[in-house]
This record gives structure tokens, sequence and C-alpha cells, in this order.
């Protein structure tokens, strides 16, 4: 793997976190609950790394756009099923986990298949 898309894939990882704590915080904090401006506000730094993780994986794969999306998909997949598992306490299912397998799956393809 190429250090853009080692990158880009860590960028949109992070977004991913503090997007599922900017979204489900309120459904466990009261912090979260009661501060909807400040948590809207996030949204310009959290749009940024996904600028970047975009930028990374385009750069990585030549110009095409498609393979980063999905890179960002699945990345996002995979951080809702962790962080729904161990902070909300939802187990992951066999569909769930079926769709973490695919979700794997789809980022192999993009990486491994030329």
């Amino acid at each position: 793997m190429s250090r853009n898309l080692l990158i880009g894939i860590g960028i949109y990882i992070l977004a991913h976190i503090i997007t599922w704590f900017q979204l489900n915080g309120q459904f466990f904090s009261g912090w979260f609950k009661s501060n909807n401006f400040i948590l809207a506000l996030f949204g310009i730094p959290i749009s940024y790394l996904y600028i970047y993780g975009t930028k990374y994986c385009y750069e990585n794969f030549d110009g095409l756009i498609w393979p980063g999306r999905f890179i960002g998909f699945a990345c996002g997949t995979v951080v809702f099923a962790v962080l729904a598992s161990s902070v909300m306490g939802e187990g992951i299912t066999v569909k769930t986990g079926l769709s973490l397998i695919l979700a794997v799956a789809l980022v192999g393809i993009q990486i491994f298949w030329k």
C-alpha cells in the first residue's frame, strides 16, 4: 500500500469516528444532547477531513474517484459497527457481520485489483 492510500484511509477512519460521536453522542451523553449547535460546528473540521481523505485516495488511484468512495464507505461501515458494539452495546448480528465482510471485501477489491 502506498503512503497516500494509508494517509487517506487513516483520515477517513478519524473522520468517521468523530462523525459517529457527533451524531450518536446524544443517545448516551447529556452534554451531546444539550449542545447541538456546538456539535454542528464540528461539521466544519469534519468536512476538511473528508476532503483530505478523498484527495489522498484520488492521488493514490491516479485520478479515479470511485475507489476512494468505496474505501470511505467501507471505513465508515466498519467504524460504525465497532462503535455501535463497543459504546452502545449493540451486538454484531449475522446480518451486520456479513455486511462487515462485504465492506472489507470491497476495500480489498479496490486496493488489490489492478
